[in-house]
């Protein structure tokens, strides 16, 4: 039987590719920073079996198509909405990503960012670095207090409640808006769940956990950005589209919001001409949620682990179309 052959767009930790490597033979993308190209990826998939992946490659009905052997993709992400899964279904290739895993890292970084955008911790780096800083100041770099304040969270999915955890270390009054009631979360982390409205209305800080689909998209735009404090805090850590991000600037160079503290953009990476980077009051990250060594040589384990049991015709145990089974066995 001939050696499968897998196409991997991006080098990931080493012990996930010894793993695909015990599989298969592997061309990978030799860039650590860059996406390969569309082109560069359909080129590719023509004689792969498999495809690992990352949220920057489009894997639209083209690249499916072009693929005739492709048998698995594996995404090294959570979400999936640069796949067509629609395409993926209508060939019966399986899909696989990486829940669960990245929860706590992707808290932490909301923290990360909730704490230097409220304490202008950013700003006052760049303030030190630039040689400004003449004498302690009682007005200099005045911020946020964290303590006691109301954090705002929308979708209270696994990340949002692990936000909700390390709330209760600041005394926060935590409020939540989801699609559906967390009565258990409720009880367990003492939050409380109101209506959208309610929570921007009524935040210090506000952060977003919510998947990107089209009830989400710009689910923060100019009206609400207009009914938040002034006071107020956005952090995001979801996905960049979730914010209209022309709204946002507009409201944060206005005074109309306090601070932002943002991981996902609507374009990554932010093009060099971008307003956000004319901001003091934003704090920009290069998309870094679940950039942990542990979590991130977890999630390329997950991946591997997805692409070689698709390979082999087994069920991938991150299966997000499980559609395309029958009787638990990917057809051949």
């Amino acid at each position: 039987m001939a050696v499968p052959k897998v196409y991997v767009t991006r080098v990931i930790a080493e012990p996930a590719l010894e793993l695909i490597r015990s599989e298969a033979e592997v061309a990978l993308w030799p860039d650590p920073e860059v996406p390969p190209p569309h082109a560069e990826i359909v080129r590719q998939v023509r004689e792969a079996d498999g495809l690992v992946c990352l949220l920057t490659d489009r894997v639209d009905a083209e690249v499916i198509a072009t693929g005739e052997r492709l048998r698995v993709i594996s995404i090294m992400a959570v979400g999936y909405d640069n796949i067509d899964v629609a395409a993926a279904n209508a060939r019966r290739i399986p899909i696989g990503n990486t829940p669960g895993v990245l929860t706590e890292a992707t808290a932490d970084l909301t923290w990360a960012l909730l704490m230097a955008a409220a304490r202008r911790v950013a700003e006052g780096d760049r303030y030190v670095r630039a040689d400004r800083w003449k004498s302690w100041s009682p007005q200099l770099l005045l911020g946020r207090d964290v303590y006691g304040a109301t954090l705002g969270i929308v979708g209270l999915g696994r990340i949002g409640q692990a936000v909700a955890r390390r709330a209760r270390g600041f005394e926060m009054r935590v409020v939540y808006y989801d699609h559906s009631p967390k009565p258990e979360a409720e009880r367990d982390l003492g939050v409380e769940g109101v209506d959208f409205e309610t929570l921007v209305r009524g935040s210090d800080f506000i952060s977003l956990h919510v998947p990107l689909s089209g009830e989400t998209r710009h689910l923060i735009g100019e009206r609400e950005l207009g009914l938040m404090k002034p006071t107020a805090i956005l952090i995001n850590t979801a996905r960049g589209q979730v914010v209209d991000q022309e709204a946002l600037v507009l409201a944060l160079r206005e005074g109309r919001l306090a601070a932002a503290g943002l991981d996902v953009f609507q374009v990554e990476p932010l093009p060099r001409d971008d307003p956000l980077l004319s901001l003091d009051n934003v704090v920009l990250l290069p998309h870094l949620g679940s950039a942990s060594i542990v979590t991130r040589t977890r999630m390329a384990m997950m991946a591997a682990e997805n692409l070689v049991a698709g390979l082999r015709g087994e069920r991938p145990p991150y299966l997000v179309n499980p559609e395309v089974l029958l009787n638990d066995l990917v057809p051949s």
